[in-house]
């Protein structure tokens, strides 16, 4: 039975040709280059709270609006990825990321350009909208999948940090720029941070590994005879269009997909929608500094490494709905304290929440796609972008509900209770999650 490429599962009894053996696997210099991809990929995950209140300043735009373009952005962030990852197996993972961190740079580097709202749309919401969801958290899934077949919880949260890392690297620059000489050093920056990672992706970004000549990381040998067998890369060659659309309508038929998708949803809101995007214009509102509140999102970049990693080793060990329970219920309660914790100035209380949302921030990441794996098998990746693309647009409809909240009543304190309430839902919905075999639920919908 033929293997795809974005699921090392199956390839697990292909053999290399007889020779020395590695003393290191080439799967951790995949992993290495694609943690890098990832934070050259991250610098406008960082940019738009930062941005948002200088471009109000220069042009006279309103939340509702600059949230509109952080909306298509989250969007089609989301919807890219399922395409992204059926993009991956068919055409290469190299490919695929190489054109994404080029659309980043190049979205970045126009935004210079812009003086009208709908640019701004254009720029934020199109070109790096398409550009980040290719490399969206699925991204991370499929090198797991592709190169290992153990330790993949761990790998999946590794890999998942470089986002928190690159947000980490890129905010305080991207504040101190914005202020000054001003944000359009700052989108500079950005797209020279894309475009940096381009040419170590072309070199060293493997596709499979069939490419170098080995097993995953973690596939063990079967017999002496299969042994010299040469590996081959089978996977399909069908339209990447048409395949994530198939694996769509045979997860859509699976309950553990749905409650997936609308936990994910709730994270994206309470992340990328709220915290991600409204943080720092919220403490702005309370006479906190731009470059105070950027510093605390850092913080929770560093934190959200720990916590991203340490929630990858739990998922190779634990139950990964008791661990998505967990963390939804925890954000949950970070969130209700929330406002009493905003002020002018930095209190000790403020520095335990941001501890506290930084370990939570993405540690949802490797349980989901764990769960992806366990149930849909060989489409688990594709699942997993689709599963992510409800992740943006929840984080999308966040963006922009609570620019609006706040241009209707001056504050985002109904934005805060109300992702606090959406939290506690979905720490419900994932500990009622069935375990499952293998693509055992998914069978019958491929009949």
């Amino acid at each position: 039975m033929s293997a795809l490429p974005g699921e090392a599962a199956d390839t697990s009894t292909l053999q290399t040709p007889r020779g020395p053996r590695r003393r290191f696997h080439p799967a951790w210099i995949v992993a290495a280059v694609a943690f890098l991809a990832l934070v050259g990929a991250a610098g406008f995950r960082a940019a738009p709270g930062v941005l948002m209140v200088p471009l109000q300043q220069e042009f006279g735009w309103s939340t509702t609006v600059l949230s509109a373009a952080v909306s298509i952005n989250l969007v089609l962030f989301g919807l890219t990825a399922p395409f992204a990852a059926a993009l991956m197996e068919r055409f290469g993972i190299r490919a695929v990321t190489a054109t994404a961190l080029v659309l980043i740079g190049m979205g970045s580097a126009l935004t210079v350009l812009v003086n009208q709202s709908w640019q701004i749309l254009l720029t934020w919401g199109l070109l790096i909208g398409l550009g980040t969801g290719s490399m969206a958290l699925v991204f991370a899934a499929t090198i797991a999948n592709t190169w290992f077949t153990k330790s993949r919880g761990l790998v999946i949260g590794i890999l998942t940090a470089g986002s928190a890392a690159g947000q980490l690297v890129f905010l305080p620059f991207i504040a101190m720029l914005a202020q000054d000489p001003g944000w359009r050093q700052a989108s500079l920056l950005i797209a020279a941070g894309a475009l940096a990672v381009v040419p170590l992706v072309l070199k060293f970004l493997k596709n499979s590994p069939a490419d170098v000549g080995v097993l995953p990381y973690g596939a063990v040998p079967v017999d002496e005879a299969q042994e010299a067998a040469p590996v081959q890369d089978s996977g399909p060659r069908t339209n990447a269009a048409v395949r994530a659309l198939q694996v769509l309508r045979r997860a859509s038929k699976v309950r553990t997909f749905w409650a997936l998708a609308a936990g994910f949803a709730i994270c994206g809101a309470t992340t990328n929608g709220l915290i991600g995007t409204h943080f720092i214009p919220s403490a702005h509102d309370h006479g906190m500094p731009e470059t105070t509140a950027a510093g605390l999102l850092a913080v929770v970049g560093i934190f959200d490494i720990i916590g991203t990693i340490a929630s990858g080793w739990l998922t190779d060990r634990f139950n990964p709905r008791v661990l998505l329970a967990v963390y939804y219920q925890f954000r949950g309660i970070g969130l209700l304290v929330l406002p009493l914790l905003l002020n002018a100035e930095v209190q000790p209380s403020m520095i335990v929440f941001v501890v506290i949302y930084g370990l939570d921030w993405v540690a949802t990441v490797p349980p989901t796609a764990a769960i992806c794996r366990e149930t849909f098998g060989a489409d688990g990746s594709v699942v997993f972008g689709w599963v992510f693309a409800a992740h943006q647009l929840g984080a999308a409809a966040a963006a922009i509900a609570a620019g609006a909240l706040r241009d209707a009543t001056g504050h985002y304190t109904y934005a805060w209770f109300g992702a606090a309430a959406m939290c506690t839902i979905a720490a419900v919905i994932s500990a009622t999650i069935r375990r499952h075999h293998t693509a055992r639920e998914a069978e019958p919908a491929a009949a």
